[in-house]
């Protein structure tokens, strides 16, 4: 059910545990008379918007101090959810905090939902459905490209790109109807096809960027398999810049899979650095070949290992659709050359350069930084189904072709918010924490 927004909410902002700032944010339309309740220092009611105050948080039935404070008053509809929101800045003791709570649900709040206050700023007109789950995007942001794609929505670039190719189909619409119900006024022949064309091609190339925008958002599995001694534990480290996994000259030393998460050329990824692969007669190291195979069979990616300086052998059945194939050891005297291979070395580091370039563009494929990306599924597949709407528009009489291009932007407005249902909101908002 959607928030009743009569009610005025608070909940604990910044995260659990201890820190030196805690911030307890208050939003509706008593969150001023509340904040009175518990303040001593500058009345909220009489402040104006956007001004600190120091003070102190008192139980208003014991009159004891609960801590030292900082207050901030944001004025309607100057604020993130476009109510009256209050933030009481307190030091960041778990205990002090859920004291601060307390003392404000018994003034006459009460405890916010996951996400209700994103939420209150979409009901109250402040964003759009796709700037709410950017907020949620960059909150969980772990790498550079994550963040700046997270914050294109945040800024209205994907929905006003999405507004503009709904808005032409509405307008397509309202020309076809007009034709159908005033035939006798000579309104001119519209273009259709030429319209859903143009609109067919930004679709496509949105939903283009949709396993980049996903990978950047989720991560993806980096899988290291090769022969025992190929220097898969010693190009993890070298990736790495810090030695996580053990490496010795004695063939076997990995006998089971070992992860490591990173960031490679903006991409979060989690390396995996998996056992030697070769025909293994100890139960142990067999067990650990088989799940190397599993390992590498189920990830985004593969770099296959072989080393450069001794004689190739045969490889291993591995998807080569996904496969990266290195020559390592590139530091001592080659033995094989093949030209899909790109020669690395872990010890003096070349060829990690352009290694890191590679993984990062079979990873992203063609998707340039500087466009706007799909880093939600729910966003692909309304632009999917707008996209097979228009398909069936394309040579259809103009009764059906009106439906078709209806349907296509209520696909779109899916995205934005314009056509968003109850259940969609709630299945949106019950993943953020509570506090944002």
């Amino acid at each position: 059910m959607l928030p009743d927004l009569r009610d005025t909410v608070a909940a604990v902002a910044t995260p659990p545990g201890v820190g030196g700032v805690g911030v307890v944010r208050i939003s509706g339309p008593e969150a001023l008379e509340v904040a009175a309740r518990v303040w001593h220092g500058r009345d909220p009611r009489t402040s104006p918007g956007g001004r600190f105050w120091h003070g102190w948080v008192t139980d208003p039935e014991s009159g004891e101090t609960v801590d030292e404070a900082l207050l901030l008053v944001f004025r309607a509809p100057h604020s993130y959810t476009g109510e009256d929101v209050i933030e009481l800045h307190t030091h960041g003791s778990p205990v002090v905090l859920k004291r601060v709570l307390q003392l404000l649900i018994a003034g006459g709040a009460r405890p916010a939902a996951p996400g209700e206050f994103t939420l209150r700023a979409y009901l109250n007109g402040r964003m759009d459905l796709a700037q709410a789950e950017s907020v949620l995007a960059l909150v969980e942001a772990e790498s550079e490209v994550a963040r700046r794609q997270a914050l294109r929505g945040l800024t209205r670039e994907l929905s006003a790109k999405i507004d503009r190719l709904a808005d032409r189909l509405l307008d397509l619409l309202a020309h076809i109807q007009a034709l159908l119900d005033y035939p006798e006024e000579g309104v001119e022949p519209h273009e259709a096809e030429r319209v859903i064309a143009e609109a067919l091609e930004e679709i496509e190339a949105l939903l283009r960027t949709r396993a980049a925008g996903l990978r950047v958002r989720e991560g993806v599995r980096l899988a290291l398999v090769g022969a025992p001694n190929a220097g898969k534990s010693s190009l993890l480290n070298a990736l790495l810049g810090y030695e996580r996994a053990l490496v010795h000259d004695r063939p076997g030393t990995t006998r089971d899979y070992l992860e490591a998460p990173l960031e490679i050329e903006g991409v979060p990824v989690v390396a995996v650095d998996t056992a030697g692969v070769r025909e293994a007669e100890d139960p142990v190291e067999a067990a650990g070949v088989a799940r190397a195979l599993e390992v590498a069979r189920a990830a985004d990616l593969i770099l296959y290992l072989v080393d450069g300086s001794e004689p190739r052998p045969a490889p291993p059945e591995l998807p080569w659709e996904r496969t990266l194939l290195l020559a390592t050891k590139a530091d001592l005297p080659a033995a094989w050359y093949d030209p899909e291979a790109l020669a690395v070395s872990a010890r003096t580091g070349a060829g990690l350069a352009e290694l890191k370039r590679r993984i990062r563009a079979r990873l992203l494929g063609g998707a340039a930084e500087s466009e706007v990306w799909i880093t939600s599924e729910r966003h692909a597949q309304a632009l999917a189904e707008a996209r097979t709407h228009l398909l069936e528009a394309r040579g259809a009489p103009e009764d059906l072709l009106g439906m078709s291009l209806e349907a296509a932007a209520r696909a779109l407005g899916r995205i934005t918010g314009r056509a968003a249902d109850e259940e969609t909101l709630a299945r949106i908002f019950q993943n953020f924490c509570v506090g944002k």
